[in-house]
């Protein structure tokens, strides 16, 4: 098919936590793309970027992390998004304190004074969406999901880092994982701080 396809209604997704999804869907979802490679791990390695650590080390975390084909699993880091029964994008949603590098790094800090311990704040850090699936609508689905996830769960919170999008600049796909503004305001955050001219920090407080 050419051109441009439609918005897939959010209605069509069916949204689940990852511990009841299978690897194989999340892993398909992830294919080869450059959030893929990172397998969600830039907020999680213990080093100073993410490719520090081997491919093979980075799938290994995940998987655990999500706990894929373990419905029964007390956490899970994220969730996964199905239509028609294809799995078709992923969400990284859980407490804040389970992303170490946020607390190194001076973005999501800057201007706020904030508990970087507080475990009731919930942080929504990468979208990924499958090829043939892409500007569609899926992140804006597992974001609006993301919230509900989060807040059912006993949140006070949730925050996400969103990119925003400056006309006549391009901006890569890859570098949208975090989540484009729009994403985050259709989800009912609103911006709390602008640490740069590119990044915003969103909220929710429940």
């Amino acid at each position: 098919m050419t051109g441009r396809q439609a918005p897939i209604p959010a209605e069509q997704l069916t949204i689940v936590p990852a511990n009841q999804a299978s690897w194989e869907d999340l892993d398909a979802i992830f294919g080869s793309s450059d959030p893929g490679r990172c397998r969600c791990q830039r907020f999680k390695v213990a080093g100073w970027i993410w490719h520090e650590t081997t491919q093979d080390q980075r799938t290994a975390a995940l998987r655990c992390q999500t706990a894929c084909d373990d419905p029964d699993a007390a956490t899970t880091s994220g969730l996964v998004a199905y239509l028609g029964g294809e799995p078709v994008g992923w969400c990284a949603v859980e407490p804040r304190i389970a992303y170490p590098r946020l607390r190194a790094l001076r973005m999501p800090w800057a201007g706020r004074d904030e508990d970087k311990d507080d475990a009731t704040v919930w942080a929504i850090t990468c979208f990924v969406t499958r090829a043939g699936y892409r500007k569609r609508g899926v992140s804006y689905a597992l974001a609006r999901a993301a919230v509900d996830f989060a807040r059912e769960r006993g949140a006070a919170a949730v925050e996400g880092y969103a990119m925003i999008t400056e006309p006549g600049r391009e901006i890569t796909w890859g570098e949208l994982h975090v989540g484009a503004l729009s994403v985050y305001e259709e989800a009912g955050l609103r911006p709390v701080s602008w640490p740069s001219k590119r990044r915003v920090i969103m909220r929710i407080d429940f």
